[in-house]
């Protein structure tokens, strides 16, 4: 699926709930990062790292529309999500984790992406993908990171590092589609539809709740597009078209997460947790991809590589 003009298309909903959480424009003292946990939405190369994993952004067409063309352990062929917000913010990317470079400068001046492909808040969430982080492995890791700039600039002045920085969680579809879905997984036969989704809930309730306690303060969390649309998903369906019982679920996520989001920022004082909901904007590309420049999104159509 290639669009033309993409960054342009894809970004103003995303924008807006920065907007919310109040991060202006290209104005944000240098002090203020960005710390990214999530799936292979915003894995910059954390997975090309795991040596053992299934899941790695290594295949040739990765990466051809970003930087030297090169597959860079992105999951797409630019930017990911993480990088068009940050970008546009004027705030710095934050490299992966396992990016044998990093080290606490770097943290203090770009933050840290934790995202990894196959990542799902569940921790048995894409196990065939043998190596992958999870959402809980992912904060064990930030508070790793925590441990280190204290260490570097001493308690007080990380704990106001860490309050001003800002979270963004993108992670929720692989416990459906590399799990729930999958008859391999016991959570497939374990659960009906709902009950799956009010224990994904009850988990991610537990690792915000983890988030703010290690200061975090600023939140925002993106829900799922809809699931049924994509090529795994289409291919299952019995006339190639999106499957509405996988789309249902994303709805269902999605008001969950928005009700979990509203009663957090409610009870955990000085915080704010935002719900991105792309969903129906996505569903309408899928629908009338003209509007946005899509020339297909039902097969891979090749045109000039964009700007990077």
């Amino acid at each position: 699926m290639k669009n033309t003009k993409r960054n342009k298309t894809t970004i103003l909903p995303i924008l807006m709930i920065f907007m919310i959480i109040n991060l202006p424009r290209r104005t944000c003292s240098v002090s203020v990062v960005q710390f990214i946990f999530g799936d292979s939405l915003s894995d910059v190369g954390n997975n090309n790292y795991l040596t053992r994993s299934l899941a790695r952004a290594s295949l040739p067409w990765y990466g051809i529309d970003f930087g030297n063309g090169m597959p860079n352990g992105r999951f797409t062929n630019g930017r990911t999500i993480a990088d068009i917000v940050g970008d546009y913010m004027g705030l710095p990317r934050p490299p992966a984790f396992l990016d044998p470079s990093l080290n606490d400068d770097m943290i203090l001046e770009n933050g840290v992406n934790y995202a990894s492909g196959g990542g799902g808040i569940l921790n048995e969430t894409s196990s065939l993908f043998i190596q992958r982080f999870s959402l809980s492995k992912q904060i064990e890791l930030f508070q790793g990171t925590q441990e280190m700039i204290r260490m570097k600039i001493g308690p007080e002045s990380a704990d106001k590092f860490f309050s001003q920085a800002r979270y963004v969680v993108c992670m929720g579809s692989n416990d459906y589609i590399n799990n729930y879905l999958l008859p391999v997984y016991a959570d497939s036969w374990t659960y009906t539809g709902d009950s799956f989704t009010n224990y994904v809930i009850s988990t991610l309730d537990s690792q915000l709740r983890l988030l703010y306690a290690l200061g975090a303060r600023k939140v925002a969390f993106f829900g799922l597009g809809p699931m049924g649309c994509i090529p795994l998903q289409r291919l299952m369906s019995s006339d190639g078209n999106c499957r509405e019982s996988t789309n249902k679920l994303s709805k269902g996520f999605n008001k969950a997460a928005l009700q979990l989001l509203n009663n957090l920022t409610n009870i955990l004082p000085n915080s704010s947790f935002v719900f991105g909901d792309a969903y129906d904007y996505f569903q309408d590309i899928i629908d009338q991809p003209g509007k946005t420049w899509f020339v297909s999104v039902t097969q891979t159509v090749l045109v000039a590589p964009l700007e990077r």
